[in-house]
């Protein structure tokens, strides 16, 4: 499949229905993805970014039905992780000597994937590249979320190429913003952003402000996956610099393991206490052996504050929450409040384990926690209710 978004740009790229994970298994994509590699026709013809390596000789098949590949003058990769360059080594076998223009990072990265010495062209903000009626100008986007990403913009067609900004893991037919299911789409930016974008909000926010700064006209956003963004295209990056600036919503998010429901049900009386302090909060509890985890995570980006919960194994806490929080804690989400549950027999760490672990992961932890013996008893059920309802008011003051 191809298709033509403007008379210049035609869009050659692949949708991949059958993706379920992501970056080895580190990220789930419940609606498949695309990678969207675009071709552009003028007195130059320009290749931007290519696809994922298992799907190369189909794309350089599909490509040489679009135009001989000889009459491709120039390439631009964007980003050089494997899912936008992957392709080029099966590509440049047909056009061995044609440029590529990239960041000095994106050379390092690319030699290192494919131990291939290109005639990289090394290019930095503000850089042009006239392809005859129209030029391409650069702008580097260092940790976008790679250190070799940058964006390119091509005048009179008004579009920005913007790289793995502004997209999502969504697989269509309809691939534009404007015909998707928006719920979906809404989802998939906000995972995409919450998984992968949070450690380098500082850099996305400077980026949007340097990018707006240019004040370029904007018509089209064509990101590396995911739908290109035709109806109001500003409405996503207005989404970024809302994201980028320590995002919350009303809502408090539990994130718990359990291994005979004395802790479920620990999580349960708690959201019970904080939904009779205020009606007004969403409360949302996941079993983090059972869920998700980039789904959870998702839900942490949205909330004000989180508790999180285990019982004592070993001296320690079950493993799907010591992954989800090792996961957590790389993504340094800041300005959210948490605090720790569990149940226990006889040692009873699991507690300070979890109000550490929440510490070392950006949290300000507003309580010692609380934890209950056995299987709790009303008693138990009781004091989970008041901690919840404590725990609303403390992350209020």
């Amino acid at each position: 499949m191809s298709f033509k978004i403007t008379d210049s740009v035609t869009w050659v790229g692949k949708v991949d229905w059958e993706l379920r994970k992501f970056h080895g298994e580190e990220y789930s994509t419940h609606k498949g993805s695309t990678y969207n590699s675009y071709l552009v026709r003028d007195q130059k013809n320009v290749l931007i970014d290519t696809v994922w390596i298992p799907f190369a000789g189909q794309f350089v098949e599909k490509l040489k039905n679009e135009i001989p590949l000889e009459d491709i003058d120039f390439i631009i990769i964007n980003h050089a992780e494997i899912d936008h360059s992957g392709s080029l080594p099966e590509l440049m076998k047909h056009i061995p000597n044609t440029p590529i223009y990239c960041t000095a990072n994106a050379v390092k990265s690319l030699k290192g994937h494919y131990h291939q010495a290109w005639d990289f062209r090394v290019v930095k903000t503000g850089e042009k590249l006239s392809i005859g009626s129209k030029e391409f100008v650069f702008v580097e986007a260092p940790m976008l979320h790679w250190p070799d990403t940058m964006m390119c913009y091509l005048t009179e067609d008004n579009i920005l190429f913007s790289t793995d900004a502004f997209g999502q893991h969504y697989a269509s037919e309809y691939m534009y913003n404007d015909l998707v299911d928006q719920s979906e789409l809404y989802h998939e930016c906000i995972k995409y952003y919450a998984n992968i974008l949070t450690p380098f909000s500082r850099m996305v926010d400077r980026k949007i402000k340097e990018v707006v700064g240019f004040n370029l006209p904007v018509n089209i956003i064509c990101p590396s996956h995911g739908v290109l963004w035709r109806n109001d295209p500003l409405q996503i990056v207005k989404k970024y610099a809302e994201w980028a600036g320590d995002y919350q919503e009303n809502q408090i998010t539990i994130l718990y393991d359990t291994m005979w429901d004395g802790t479920r049900r620990m999580a349960e009386a708690i959201a019970e206490g904080i939904k009779s302090a205020d009606v007004t909060v969403n409360v949302k509890l996941f079993n983090t052996a059972r869920r998700d985890k980039n789904d959870i995570i998702t839900e942490v980006f949205k909330s004000k504050a989180i508790l999180l919960g285990s019982p004592t194994v070993n001296k320690g806490i079950l493993s799907s929450v010591a992954g989800i929080m090792e996961e957590i804690k790389g993504l340094a989400f800041k300005n959210k409040k948490a605090a720790a549950f569990g149940t226990y027999g006889w040692s009873g760490e699991s507690v300070a384990i979890l109000s550490e672990l929440l510490k070392e992961s950006g949290f300000a932890v507003i309580n010692d926690g609380i934890k209950e013996l056995w299987n709790p008893d009303e008693k138990a059920i009781a004091e989970c209710i008041e901690f919840g309802k404590d725990f609303v008011l403390e992350i209020t003051k």
